[in-house]
């Protein structure tokens, strides 16, 4: 099984609150930074997207990738890869857990595997710098009140 990066952070909201942001990917350019486009292809039964089409810009990284969404009750996330220019695998997931105070304790696992060599150590803090972006911009979104 591949490695994965994963990190927490606690965000001032409930649940319900940071997943309709997560789960609100037309919006995703306006906050996240990387995501210069975003396109629901395919919704469930319930109109959540099963798939989505993301235009990536992350300076040294420009990608256009198609991820697959599995949705696993109201407080997890996860996705993998369809199809990219740059990548071979994609996997990441979101976990909301209710902290009993009002907020939500986020953790965002990632694991990515590119089709260029790249030594383990070097992913690994790729990793680690897409999760704590993503963190803080869901965050800022979240308390924003967007």
């Amino acid at each position: 099984m591949a490695e994965h990066t994963s990190s927490s952070i606690t965000i001032e909201a409930a649940p319900a609150e940071v997943m309709g942001v997560i789960a609100d990917f037309a919006r995703y350019p306006e906050w996240t930074g990387e995501v210069k486009e975003a396109e629901v292809l395919k919704k469930d039964d319930q109109g959540r997207a099963e798939q989505v089409r993301l235009v990536m810009d992350a300076g040294a990284i420009k990608d256009d990738q198609t991820l697959a969404y599995t949705w696993s009750g109201e407080h997890e996330v996860s996705w993998t890869l369809v199809k990219s220019q740059m990548l071979r695998a994609l996997d990441g997931s979101y976990v909301l857990k209710p902290t009993g105070s009002g907020s939500t304790e986020v953790t965002y696992q990632l694991t990515v595997d590119v089709k260029i060599p790249m030594l383990g150590m070097i992913k690994r803090k790729a990793e680690k710098v897409i999760i704590d972006r993503a963190l803080a911009g869901l965050k800022k979104r979240v308390e924003s009140g967007v």
